[in-house]
């Protein structure tokens, strides 16, 4: 899986193109010597462009991930990184994206719609793998691998008042969907279905799983 590659991932510079201290949390807990630079890209795609949720967030992911490769590349004067990785988080309830709250009002609202319902956590992740020497006429094209990763989760009901308390207490204003299942957000929801670590914002079983096979694949550089 992952554990007998660390010897080889650490010795890479390995780029995390976000600014969530839960994602650099669990990479750092997978043994990933990681830098954080966080992306300045946007994020203002259009969600209408597409078919579903998982497709928006791995575009979101990507974009994250090259704005970062194109600008690290300049600010360290041409020092490459030879991992870049993206990551984007949304809930979807009944076919509406949410993102972070705007404000506490917002926040409000997204989680009284979850109240007592089953929604769906979706990330996306990119992985930007770079040439270690590239061309000097054309150079070479990174290597790209995307993916997302689906997980289901019911919330119990949950009164005004608790809502109110929650949202006092600060925690679901930087948060997909406005709350945090590793937090006092958890004790909101009554049962999941699929990663709890998507849920926290990355996916580290299918990562894993792809890093294996880009490792296998000989993708990294040498």
């Amino acid at each position: 899986m992952l554990i007998q590659h660390l010897p080889l991932l650490c010795s890479k510079r390995i780029i995390l193109a976000s600014a969530s201290p839960r994602r650099a949390e669990l990479l750092r807990g997978l043994g990933l010597k990681i830098e954080v630079v966080p992306s300045t890209f946007a994020e203002d795609l259009k969600k209408s462009d597409f078919s579903s949720p998982g497709e928006y967030v791995v575009e979101t992911a990507l974009c994250k991930a090259i704005d970062v490769t194109r600008n690290i590349t300049v600010v360290d004067g041409g020092k490459r990184p030879d991992l870049v990785i993206g990551a984007d988080t949304v809930v979807e309830l009944n076919g509406k994206i949410l993102e972070k709250p705007q404000d506490e009002k917002d926040a409000f609202n997204m989680l009284s719609s979850l109240s007592g319902f089953q929604h769906k956590v979706y990330t996306g992740v990119s992985l930007v793998l770079l040439p270690s020497i590239p061309d000097p006429k054309i150079g070479d094209p990174p290597v790209v691998r995307t993916f997302w990763e689906e997980t289901k989760v019911e919330f119990g009901n949950i009164d005004d008042i608790a809502i109110n308390a929650y949202i006092n207490s600060g925690e679901p204003m930087d948060k997909a969907g406005a709350y945090g299942i590793q937090g006092i957000g958890g004790t909101f929801v009554k049962s999941i279905s699929g990663c709890f670590f998507n849920v926290m914002g990355f996916p580290i079983h299918r990562f894993a799983v792809e890093i294996d096979q880009l490792v296998k694949s000989a993708a990294f550089p040498d």
